[in-house]
């Protein structure tokens, strides 16, 4: 018992964590993004599929921009569209998912007004056409009246204004009314979602609406969209999304009653707030107060009409025909697209559809507060069962225990989804039973077989036989003194390792690293590189040492190609073998170090040390940020100008206060494309409008970059940072250098 005494307490160390990540008092935000996987993955296995006629889409696309021109139309055009709606199609209820926030004057009624009052003044004829035709040319009031008794309901946003206390926030157009009065939830201690400002539509239009709902889904820190607040608070009041207006005009605009259990779930401080009762529909919430988008499947679960289509009364009539009509948009540029489990880019107007949809058919899965509480209870049983059984097992029993626990865990969580409709967190408990039978197995391996392991000959270790070899020929050519030479050092990581490896169970790992790293090495050793040592998952090398090497940089880079193009070649055999893909980041730099044996008087190990050496290791991590497979910095470009290189950024790295550029090889300058060379000085332009602060020229030439090449991930941040920086512009005297507070 007592040689298991400390594996245990380690044990018990793993599950304490994750009770308190459980429990909100230690954050895990790994564990949030595997359980926001976890969620994913399940509605996409188990979503219904198929097409839900009772909601229909008029879709303000391409084609009807192009037929009817560019967004925003006048509001006659939109009163049009009312009106066909209406009195041709015979529809059930419209509901904008767009706002009206300002005033239309596109008919030139301001225009006819100044003059009347100016040029024209006086001039009879004039001033009683303008009588005549004004009605006309009101289109905000022509708008009002089309929807005035009919049953429509309009849209409009919430948002947060980051602004100095005491500011006011931004408040346009005018809010309907409460769905809830203020103190409806006194003295219960529920979690609204709040804004300190609104976007919304025009006072004659508001007034004129049944109806409205806010169109705003809460974004996870992943930034996908899968909750809407069905009820969110604004100064003490609480408003409900557009989705629940829509089907409570549906209903004949029943009362939104709030849902408690008989019996509270726990003990005080329980919130109790479970479902909304909507006349006959129960609409389930979270802690939050919001519904999980119950997606029936991909883009195109509810039917499409372009609304030029139904401008000009194209479309066949049953297809609209006492219908719920949704007007929105999927037109790229009017963004209105979003990041959804099911697709990265989603119209987000489908989303109030499937909420619609999901209402009246009662498929919106539950998540009370009290899911949190049977969270915990089985983590810990679980946690607890494993650390004291697991000790105690062979490594083959061990997997076997544990991967049944996985399994009949991952199983009853599945049941419940399906039939119970509740959606219970598994990420964690899976995450959980991972870690400890990791925590056992490398247990195992390390203390019990440390005593096997044996030192290995100093040199064989680090450099390809071919350089001992001429070493051993020439032993005047290198020393193992500690000196400064300029070198070239080379660093690789695998991107995502965690979530690889407790995907693999140690066996699966040790022999995908073994294929991953063998590979690599060969070809430092091609490149005449020398081995300092492998992290793990990551490779440290470095050329011109022992032995002298003029073109190190060349040969480092040449090594990052040939890295990155044989793992490309190694992917086909890793999904043979049902293992994940491999992608690494690359980072070389060039400069003067120290290289040497280093350590201590029991081991020592060649190795080198410096700023240079720090800075590589920098530039791996960097290339995460931009997107990149390799970047080097700029001492390597001048050392290997064959290489064709494009400047990514000038930036200060954690831990150095000066700004180094740093750029991404290509490849042979002779082996690159005419294309790939003219995109490249494109994306150099637009750097130099960036750090000219020349934003809409820099932004124009970014995105029309990322049309181009949507891959390239370096174009998607900089279109961020400015935006970041039309919003808090930079200082004066800024020239372009962006600081990484970060390693």
């Amino acid at each position: 018992m007592s040689k298991h005494l400390l594996r245990m307490g380690l044990g018990l160390l793993i599950v304490a964590v994750f009770l308190g990540y459980c429990a909100r008092w230690v954050p895990v935000p790994l564990i949030e993004q595997l359980e926001a996987i976890a969620y994913d993955t399940r509605l996409r296995l188990m979503m219904p599929g198929g097409s839900d006629p009772r909601v229909v889409i008029v879709d303000i696309d391409e084609r009807s921009l192009q037929v009817e021109g560019r967004w925003p139309w006048g509001r006659d055009k939109v009163a049009a569209l009312v009106d066909r709606l209406f009195e041709h199609y015979r529809v059930a209820v419209v509901g904008f998912d767009i706002v009206f926030a300002e005033a239309d004057d596109s008919s030139g009624l301001s225009r006819l007004e100044a003059l009347a009052t100016g040029e024209l003044r006086g001039n009879a004829p004039f001033e009683a056409a303008l009588r005549e035709i004004r009605p006309r040319l009101e289109f905000d009031r022509l708008l009002a009246a089309r929807i005035r008794d009919r049953p429509v309901v309009l849209g409009y946003y919430f948002s947060n204004v980051g602004e100095p206390a005491g500011a006011q926030s931004l408040a346009v157009g005018a809010l309907p009314t409460p769905a809830l009065a203020g103190g409806m939830f006194a003295g219960r201690n529920i979690r609204f979602t709040r804004w300190n400002g609104y976007g919304a539509n025009l006072a004659p239009l508001q007034s004129a609406a049944v109806s409205a709902g806010h169109f705003n889904q809460l974004t996870d820190a992943d930034g996908v969209a899968r909750r809407v607040p069905m009820l969110a608070e604004f100064k003490g009041a609480y408003y409900e999304s557009l989705s629940l207006a829509i089907v409570r005009l549906l209903l004949g605009s029943p009362s939104i009653e709030p849902g408690y259990p008989a019996q509270p779930r726990l003990a005080r401080g329980y919130a109790g707030l479970e479902w909304l009762a909507v006349g006959p529909l129960r609409i389930p919430v979270d802690d939050l107060v919001t519904s999980y988008v119950p997606y029936r499947g991909d883009k195109g679960s509810f039917p499409y009409v372009s609304a030029t289509d139904v401008l000009n009364g194209t479309v066949d009539a049953k297809t609209l025909a006492d219908r719920i009509v949704l007007v929105g948009t999927s037109a790229p540029g009017l963004f209105d697209l979003r990041s959804t489990p099911v697709a990265p880019v989603y119209p987000g107007v489908e989303i109030h559809a499937n909420l619609i949809s999901g209402m009246l058919d009662g498929t919106i899965k539950q998540r009370p507060p009290y899911v949190l509480g049977a969270e915990f209870v089985l983590l810990a049983l679980t946690g607890l069962l494993l650390v004291l059984w697991l000790p105690w097992l062979s490594p083959i029993q061990a997997t076997i225990v544990a991967t049944a626990t996985g399994l009949v865990a991952l199983a009853i969580n599945l049941i419940i989804w399906r039939y119970g409709n509740l959606i219970l967190p598994i990420a964690s408990g899976l995450a959980l039973i991972a870690l400890l039978y990791t925590l056992n197995m490398a247990w195992g391996f390390f203390v019990e077989a440390r005593g096997k392991r044996q030192i290995t000959g100093l040199f064989g270790q680090y450099v390809p036989p071919e350089l001992v070899d001429e070493m051993a020929r020439n032993p005047t050519r290198f020393s193992m003194q500690g000196e400064s030479r300029e070198l070239s050092v080379l660093f690789t990581d695998v991107r995502g390792f965690t979530t690889i490896s407790e995907g693999l169970d140690p066996k699966a790992l040790s022999s995908l690293m073994n294929e991953f790293l063998t590979p690599l090495t060969r070809i430092i050793y091609k490149q005449r590189g020398t081995i300092d040592k492998y992290m793990g998952d990551a490779i440290m090398a470095f050329w011109g040492a022992p032995l002298d090497d003029p073109q190190h940089a060349s040969h480092a880079v040449a090594a990052a190609l040939e890295m990155q193009r044989t793992l490309a070649e190694l992917q086909h055999q890793f999904k043979a073998r049902g293992w994940p893909p491999i992608k690494i980041g690359v980072g070389v730099n060039t400069g003067r170090m120290s290289v040497g044996n280093m350590g201590s008087e029991i081991r020592l190990a060649y190795t080198v040390m410096g700023d240079a050496v720090n800075l590589a290791s920098r530039l791996e991590g960097l290339t995460k940020e931009y997107g990149a497979d390799i970047i080097v910095g700029e001492a390597v470009c001048r050392a290997a100008p064959e290489f064709l290189y494009v400047e990514l950024d000038r930036v200060c790295v954690k831990g150095k206060e000066d700004a180094v550029a740093i750029f991404e090889p290509l490849g042979k300058r002779e082996e690159i494309e005419r294309a790939v060379v003219d995109h490249t000085a494109l994306f150099q332009k637009a750097l130099k409008l960036y750090r000219s602060q020349e934003w809409d020229l820099a932004e124009v030439q970014l995105l029309n970059l990322q049309k181009a090449a949507p891959h390239r991930k370096v174009y998607q941040l900089y279109v961020e940072r400015i935006a970041h920086y039309r919003a808090e512009p930079p200082p004066v005297g800024w020239d372009g250098v962006y600081v990484f507070q970060t390693k």
